[in-house]
């Protein structure tokens, strides 16, 4: 099977598959904000903490992602991780309590950390370097319809069977998709000969190459800073700004959304393409960080935006996101191949770091600005989601300026 010219492309689609359902599990909770709030009795700060221990276990397993993926089979690691988030978002449909509901996202954030490595590390194993960032450039494709189905299609089916039936639908379906990753899913090619002298077998000393290097740690940042606008707007607090300051629907606010989502889906592989021809990737990172910055800021700050022009915002400042996964084709090209998903899970570490606590922090400048109960959830008013939002477009701003100390190989 794995001597097939096609199978490649079999390996990478069940990566994105993988990607797919990481994408769901990540952001399901901004759709039923009210209802968690409703149902755990939590504030602001309480929701912002409960989504993000998806984060907080995203955070510590993703370095031993990587070394993992690197030491031993990645079939079984991977199947086992989509297993762990099935169980996980069984737990959250399943419990009445907070500690219970926060064990099931600590599950998911733990499953979640595998996905993004896999698949760059099977787009380094099983194509060649020159189509590396096209190929890597479609894991946001795959991530965001993903991160798409989890905002308007699981909004209409949390409104037909509620929040906790839709969320055992996701349980299920990662149960058999864990099923076909071990029945499909091989190690490394059995026909490349530069390939067969890549061990498995991660030394300290690789590992602590990988981390004392500053470059990693500029690109770590870079990851995170530019990222974690999109996940956090678009995974928690977007839907509920959206309905109060721009005043439409929950569906409607969901399909916003979901265009800042295709634009990273589909902005990554044009990005990764246009890099791949011009041989550089810091300057379309720079012009890609630009739109987001200033789509974001009209976004946030122009509330009398509506129609298609607040459609194409979003998709301009989810297309200028996708240029972001340019930082793992550099991080791949300044460290060796053998250790490239620790070096990958180091960078991608960046969103999952930011994320943990920017997402309860934008819910402690809320709580602090007050809130009016409506229906036994907290709603919060347009000033204060503009003042907490205001540190996504900071956060941009900080990714370009360190864009400047990266360089290129």
């Amino acid at each position: 099977m794995t001597r097939s010219k096609f199978y490649p492309i079999v390996v990478i689609l069940l990566c994105s598959g993988f990607l797919f359902y990481k994408y769901i599990l990540q952001v399901y909770p901004g759709i039923m904000t009210d209802d968690l709030m409703r149902d755990f009795h939590l504030d602001g700060v309480g929701l912002g903490n409960l989504a993000a221990c998806y984060f907080y276990a995203y955070l510590i397993t993703q370095p031993f992602a990587g070394v993992l993926l690197d030491r031993y089979s990645s079939r079984w690691l991977t199947a086992f991780a989509i297993l762990v988030g099935a169980v996980g978002a069984i737990i959250f449909a399943h419990t009445d309590s907070l500690w219970g509901a926060q064990l099931g996202r600590v599950c998911m954030g733990f499953a979640s950390a595998f996905a993004t490595v896999c698949y760059l590390k099977n787009t380094a194993l099983w194509f060649e370097a020159r189509h590396f960032a096209f190929v890597g450039g479609l894991l946001a494709t795959a991530a965001m319809l993903g991160a798409i189905f989890g905002e308007a299609p699981l909004s209409v089916l949390v409104t037909h069977l509620g929040w906790r039936d839709a969320v055992m639908v996701i349980g299920v379906f990662g149960l058999v998709f864990a099923v076909l990753m071990i029945a499909i899913l091989r190690d490394k090619p059995n026909t490349d000969p530069a390939l067969q002298d890549i061990k498995y077998g991660l030394s300290f000393k690789d590992f602590f190459d990988v981390i004392k290097k500053k470059q990693n740690w500029l690109l770590t940042f870079y990851s995170g800073l530019t990222f974690t606008p999109l996940a956090v707007f678009c995974g928690l607090w977007g839907n509920p700004f959206l309905v109060t300051v721009h005043h439409i629907s929950t569906t409607d606010a969901a399909t916003f959304l979901s265009f800042a989502f295709l634009g990273f889906g589909t902005g990554s592989p044009i990005l990764g393409l246009i890099s791949d021809r011009l041989g550089k990737r810091k300057p379309v990172m720079i012009v890609g960080a630009l739109v987001s910055l200033i789509s974001i800021c009209f976004v946030i700050y122009i509330p009398s935006i509506q129609g298609y022009l607040l459609g194409t915002l979003f998709y301009l400042f989810g297309f200028g996101i996708g240029s972001f996964m340019l930082c793992f084709a550099i991080g791949k090209d300044l460290n060796p191949l053998a250790i490239a998903a620790t070096v990958i899970a180091m960078v991608n570490s960046g969103d999952s770091l930011f994320g943990s606590f920017t997402e309860p922090l934008i819910g402690k400048i809320l709580d602090a600005h007050g809130a009016v109960m409506v229906n036994g959830a907290p709603v919060f008013t347009a000033h204060a989601y503009q003042l907490g939002l205001s540190l996504l477009p900071l956060y941009l701003v900080g990714a370009i300026l360190i864009l400047f100390q990266v360089r290129e190989n």
